[in-house]
């Protein structure tokens, strides 16, 4: 493949509604949006770094640095046939996955557009459409809460996350239990928010019926994950834990947990999300894909891996006007039935971008050349 030009795009776009978790607030989403030229095709992938450091170690401005400064020249007199070799180029650059996930994403979309192939079949995807749920972030009052989860699931999501933290957590669940009944598909976020200290605590979610607990200690460990699961009915799922494959086998084998969240950003790319997927498909551990408040590019990228078979769970790609008034790509991610995505046939990502949008919330650019 041939790859000649690689040019950076800094926006930030405002939210329809504020987004709380555990770690604040967000209004507004600062994003990269990376192209990548070659042979008359354009491929686009976008960072989910944060503009702070709170979710991981990463923020918009290290992406952008890691980008210009080391990545995009390691690409530099590197011949590539498939976007799986992208790996051993960076492989003496330590982490900085999402800064690695957004141009390879990029990298990514321009093979499969010189294919002639859909993202989605070059990963191995056998998908035609994806079910998906959503995510609710800390809510002011129980009303709010409880209508925001009526109003989605009018919409139709097949499963509804609600983030929670000390002091928002039990209530705010069995207030949904008692609303919505035993039947609704139900699950936490925790964020890390937790320790060991709150067990007794964590054990009442055993009593309504959830999917999961995602991630309830730290954001890097896996130890005390298993000493809790040992200790909980409730399936935990891990997230900020697992970055590589090596990660999702150490917590299967100390069974710190039974499902693994998959987010293209926070494990380095398509290439690394596909095999971890491939080992919790040969251990019989389910995954889904986990969201970061993408614009249409991320959301693209989430559905493709999604369309591999063991994601077997509703992940967190919603459609885009569940956050934006505008999105960067037409046509629309929207339902093709209530509560499922349709998995794009067309080659790359199969969505085209909007570069009256791209302007209107541009705030830098600069571009390389390669070839």
């Amino acid at each position: 493949m041939r790859i000649e030009r690689i040019e950076l795009q800094l926006l930030k776009m405002p939210l329809k509604s504020p987004f709380t978790t555990s770690f604040g607030s967000l209004w507004e989403k600062h994003f990269i949006l990376v192209s990548a030229h070659g042979e008359g095709v354009t491929g686009y992938g976008e960072s989910t770094a944060m503009p702070f450091p709170f979710y991981n170690e990463e923020t918009t401005d290290t992406v952008w640095y890691m980008l210009e400064n080391f990545l995009i020249p390691a690409l530099r007199h590197v011949e590539l046939f498939h976007p799986d070799e992208l790996e051993p180029v960076f492989a003496n650059i330590r982490r900085n996955f999402m800064a690695k996930a957004a141009l390879e994403g990029a990298i990514w979309d321009l093979y499969c557009k010189q294919q002639g192939i859909p993202l989605s079949r070059a990963l191995g995807g056998t998908k035609t459409e994806i079910a998906v749920g959503v995510s609710i972030g800390i809510q002011p009052t129980t009303k709010q809460l409880l209508e925001t989860v009526e109003k989605h699931l009018a919409e139709g999501y097949k499963k509804i996350k609600i983030k929670i933290k000390p002091g928002y957590d039990v209530e705010p669940i069995r207030a949904i239990r008692k609303q919505f009944g035993a039947d609704v598909p139900l699950m936490a976020d925790a964020n890390s928010a937790y320790s060991l200290d709150d067990v007794p605590l964590l054990q009442q979610l055993d009593e309504y019926g959830l999917l999961m607990i995602e991630q309830p200690l730290s954001h890097d460990d896996i130890i005390d994950h298993a000493r809790l699961q040992a200790q909980l009915q409730t399936p935990i799922c891990l997230d900020e834990s697992i970055h590589t494959v090596a990660d999702a086998r150490k917590a299967v084998e100390l069974c710190s947990c039974k499902i693994i969240n998959i987010k293209i950003g926070r494990v380095g790319g398509l290439t690394a999300a596909k095999r971890i997927h491939d080992y919790c498909q040969e251990q019989n551990v389910p995954v889904w894909c986990g969201g970061m408040l993408e614009a249409g590019v991320g959301r693209a990228h989430n559905i493709a891996i999604t369309s591999l078979s063991n994601f077997s769970i509703p992940g967190d790609t919603s459609a885009s006007n569940r956050y934006w008034q505008e999105d960067l790509v037409e046509p629309a991610i929207d339902f093709v039935r209530p509560g499922y995505l349709a998995v794009p046939g067309r080659a790359g990502i199969g969505y085209t971008l909007r570069p009256q949008v791209i302007q209107k919330y541009l705030l830098k650019e600069q571009s390389a050349t390669l070839a």
